[in-house]
């Protein structure tokens, strides 16, 4: 039996290098609806290591209800290989949306692997990083 009867995540939050260029990729990729955002106040005094300041970040509101944020945080770059997060991965509803992001990543020059199967899953997906390379993926089902 579990210890803690959870009904799923309310919210996930990558530590970025850069508030405002971070900002920027998720608001172009995504275009989510901005719940809180602190960036502007990231470089006074204090804001980085304050939780009611959002630590100087940006949260999303995510369609599905769940929020996303990104925390300013120092320089050192993201390593998927070191204990924390391997990847960050976004639903969508179809194969033919992952194509149809595919295009647009294309078209807005951010590079990206290819739609790839993954039957055992039951889910198809699709790669690319963020400015920080952090592996940000997109997930549709098969069906």
């Amino acid at each position: 039996m579990a210890l803690i009867s959870s009904t799923g995540f309310a919210h996930v939050r990558l530590t970025v290098t850069d508030i405002a260029r971070s900002k920027s990729f998720y608001d172009q990729v995504f275009g989510w609806p901005v719940a809180i955002d602190a960036s502007d106040q990231v470089d006074e005094p204090g804001v980085r290591a304050s939780q009611e300041k959002f630590y100087g970040g940006t949260i999303y509101q995510t369609p599905q209800g769940t929020l996303f944020g990104l925390r300013p945080v120092g320089t050192d770059g993201f390593d998927p290989g070191r204990t924390g997060l391997d990847h960050v991965s976004f639903a969508v509803a179809s194969r033919a949306e992952l194509h149809s992001a595919a295009t647009a990543l294309d078209e807005a020059g951010i590079e990206h692997g290819s739609v790839q199967d993954l039957p055992a899953a039951g889910l198809a997906i699709l790669s690319f990083q963020d400015p920080d390379n952090i592996n940000v993926e997109l997930t549709a089902p098969l069906t």
